[in-house]
């Protein structure tokens, strides 16, 4: 049973909850190791036929990497059900500038997420400098990137995270590294992943589903809540990462439910006639 559900008059009045996206960590997976109730909870969309993508700010990895560790920790998730901050980066820069030419500093993840989008990569005059998150930095690459910002490229940034987890516990993430850059150029990155609400649209746009028909599942406030809140989705937030039942009253925004794990929202699926 949910623990509570807090609802407005609007969200009330919209129509049953027909695709839903969700949260990797802390909602599927946690240490390398699926959650209860994760698998039943995506059989159960796959029995009603619902239109879902799993979301992660992580931008290290490929699709293919990711549906793989995912298989390894027992979750069955093709890899076009999942929608990285990469993804929708390239998905925002191929929007915004088509087949245009950028300046990447990020690993197989946003790489491939970029040449798929058709952009080129090249260090001479490009339109932008994207940044994503890279397990060794470079020093020559950082000081190239700081440079072609002063000499007049966009800065973009897949995630604001400033850092993440690992077993050797905690590494500098995107956004630490974005901080870096804008202290030496004054430009600060347009961040493209959680909380941006662009990656849940673009998201929605990928899978083909109105605002009003999707959820959103995430175990954080800062940034699964507020941008499902923010692109205008039901939110629901579980107890199984990284938020407890008493950070909640620190944020002006509220999810539409909070269940202690991904197994309460079994029902609601089944629930909705279809």
């Amino acid at each position: 049973m949910a623990l509570a559900s807090v609802e407005s008059t609007s969200l009330r009045d919209l129509p049953p909850v027909t695709a839903w996206l969700s949260d990797m960590d802390g909602v599927l997976v946690k240490e390398n190791r699926a959650l209860p109730g994760a698998q039943q909870f995506l059989d159960a969309l796959r029995r009603k036929g619902y239109p879902f993508l799993v979301l992660t700010n992580n931008s290290v990895f490929t699709n293919r990497d990711l549906s793989a560790r995912l298989a390894n920790s027992g979750l069955d998730v093709p890899e076009d059900r999942i929608w990285t901050s990469a993804n929708a980066t390239a998905a925002f820069l191929s929007q915004q500038s088509p087949n245009s030419t950028a300046y990447v500093i990020g690993e197989a993840g946003l790489t491939t997420a970029m040449h798929a989008a058709g952009y080129i990569m090249t260090d001479q005059d490009p339109e932008y400098v994207v940044l994503g998150e890279v397990r060794s930095y470079d020093f020559n690459a950082l000081t190239r990137a700081v440079r072609l910002i002063e000499a007049g490229a966009k800065f973009i940034a897949t995630n604001p995270d400033v850092s993440g987890p690992s077993d050797e516990g905690t590494l500098p993430a995107t956004g630490s590294i974005a901080a870096m850059i804008t202290a030496a150029t004054g430009k600060q990155p347009y961040f493209i992943g959680k909380p941006n609400p662009v990656m849940i649209r673009a998201g929605l746009n990928k899978i083909g589903v109105h605002s009003e028909d999707a959820a959103m599942v995430g175990d954080r406030m800062d940034t699964d809540v507020q941008a499902g809140v923010e692109a205008g989705l039901r939110t629901h937030l579980v107890l199984s990462g990284s938020t407890s039942l008493e950070q909640i009253e620190q944020y002006p925004f509220r999810p539409f439910g909070i269940h202690e794990g991904i197994g309460e929202l079994i029902e609601l699926v089944d629930a909705v006639a279809g």
